[in-house]
């Protein structure tokens, strides 16, 4: 578990000498209507209790990416709590929570573009924290497998809010907006603008 380890982003700043800055990821986002399957399973997971981080993962934020998984299955794998171990020496291994892989069919974990991170008991902080060294791991895995890719993404969520990250080198790009599940049109949009462009 020590990509939990880290529990503020100050903590892996300066760990790993990376450069943040905020902005505005995504304009003009084409909104993308959910399926009837993916509405009626998050209204069932509403009416069931939520007040543990798993319970969260499995009925709201896993739904959402199967949705995503199955629009893109043709580019990419999904993959859940898979280990990434890179250099446990820097607190970067263990498992993740979700990654999606440059890589469709795949069955074991390759070429990791996007990690998502749940928040830690709604801290989105730490999700952020937490999210970004599983980014970073996925860049040196990458790098390690002689295959360099040049944006790693990254998603701390918990559940109903989402916010997204961007690794470039040793630079950390942090969107100023965040996206609610309440309006899950514009979060499939992020979605299909960040895997159109991947």
């Amino acid at each position: 578990m020590a990509y939990s380890n880290y529990k503020t982003l100050i903590q892996v700043v300066d760990k790993f000498g990376l450069e943040v800055e905020r902005g505005k990821f995504f304009n003009n986002i084409t909104p993308v209507s959910p399926s009837d399957w993916l509405v009626k399973s998050l209204e069932i997971a509403s009416t069931l209790p939520s007040s543990n981080e798993k319970a969260k993962s499995e009925r709201f934020i896993f739904p959402i990416l199967m949705e995503v998984y199955d629009t893109y299955k043709d580019k990419l794998t999904l993959f859940s709590g898979d280990e990434l171990n890179v250099e446990p020496e820097n607190d970067l291994n263990g498992a993740c929570d979700f990654f999606f892989s440059q890589k469709p069919n795949a069955f074991l974990l390759e070429a990791p573009i996007v990690s998502l991170a749940e928040a830690k008991k709604e801290n989105m902080d730490y999700g952020v924290a937490q999210c970004t060294a599983q980014m970073i791991g996925a860049q040196k895995y990458n790098e390690q497998k002689g295959k360099i890719i040049p944006i790693i993404w990254g998603c701390a969520t918990t559940a109903g809010e989402w916010k997204f990250l961007q690794l470039k080198g040793n630079k950390l790009y942090v969107d100023t907006d965040n996206y609610y599940v309440d309006k899950l049109d514009v979060l499939l949009g992020v979605f299909k603008a960040i895997f159109e462009n991947a």
